[in-house]
């Protein structure tokens, strides 16, 4: 955590159950997808760049004159919100988002107001299905801009509502389809899911990028569940796979700038792609 960052306070009776075998699988199927497309590392630079996209549009304060070209930039690598911000936008107006983010940033530093501020920006939205990708923009928001401080906060890594997610993937357990996990998604949660994350990959040998590295673990995760069985919400997001990395890829956004120009997979209000601003 950054000097600057203060620290929530502790639950003693929160812990996580996760699987060993489970997770150590999950690791040697990553490895063995990324082999043949430039290794781990490859898809860990590609994170750290979207980080760092994060970073400079809505860090340091730039969030306060963030403007919505580079707010479309980012959010084009947010799979669930690609889809349906466009219409937002254009529905309730680009400032309105801006004053929404500038709320989400304010006072980063300081994570014991993290779920308030989280929730304040997920209460601008609408609360139903067809606004559920509030939630994701926020998290990533949050996490990509300061990843030192905030960890992965989606649907897909723990939603308590829907009892989906990387956490019941990864929990200890004889039989996951009878599973209901009492566990809140709250930012301890997450907090704590990203030690226990880390903590394995530096007793397997990984000790650089461990936020990027756990981010493409996680992805992976998740990916193969959607792959192999799916969801409502997901399969609306994701179509026919071409490759061991496709899901991975998608559930962490890396698909937002296609190949070869400009163009993006977010939607604009009019059904046209969002083109990516010159830099």
């Amino acid at each position: 955590m950054n000097k600057g960052a203060q620290a929530a306070a502790p639950s003693p009776a929160l812990s996580l159950e996760l699987s060993g075998p489970r997770l150590t699988r999950a690791l040697q199927e990553l490895t063995d997808a990324c082999e043949p497309q430039g290794g781990v590392e490859r898809f860990v630079r590609a994170l750290s760049l979207k980080a760092a996209l994060f970073a400079e549009t809505f860090g340091d304060g730039r969030v306060a004159a963030l403007d919505e070209a580079r707010f479309n930039d980012a959010c084009a690598f947010i799979a669930p919100a690609r889809r349906r911000v466009g219409a937002w936008l254009a529905a309730h107006g680009f400032a309105a988002m801006r004053e929404a983010c500038v709320e989400l940033l304010h006072g980063g530093g300081d994570v014991t107001t993290a779920d308030a501020r989280f929730e304040t920006f997920c209460a601008r939205f609408p609360d139903g299905r067809a606004h559920r990708w509030a939630r994701d923009l926020g998290a990533e928001i949050l996490h990509y801009t300061a990843p030192e401080i905030y960890p992965l906060a989606t649907r897909w890594m723990w939603d308590r509502k829907a009892n989906s997610g990387v956490l019941r993937e990864i929990w200890y357990a004889a039989d996951l389809d009878s599973l209901t996990l009492n566990v809140a998604d709250d930012f301890s949660t997450f907090d704590l899911l990203r030690g226990e994350l880390h903590g394995f990959l530096q007793a397997n040998g990984v000790f650089r990028d461990l936020a990027m590295t756990s981010d493409l673990l996680c992805g992976h995760i998740y990916g193969d569940y959607v792959r192999g069985q799916g969801s409502a919400y997901l399969r609306a997001d994701f179509s026919t796979p071409e490759d061991p990395m496709y899901y991975t890829r998608r559930m962490l956004g890396l698909d937002g700038a296609m190949a070869g120009h400009g163009r993006t997979r977010l939607k604009l209000a009019s059904g046209a792609r969002h083109e990516m601003a010159a830099r």
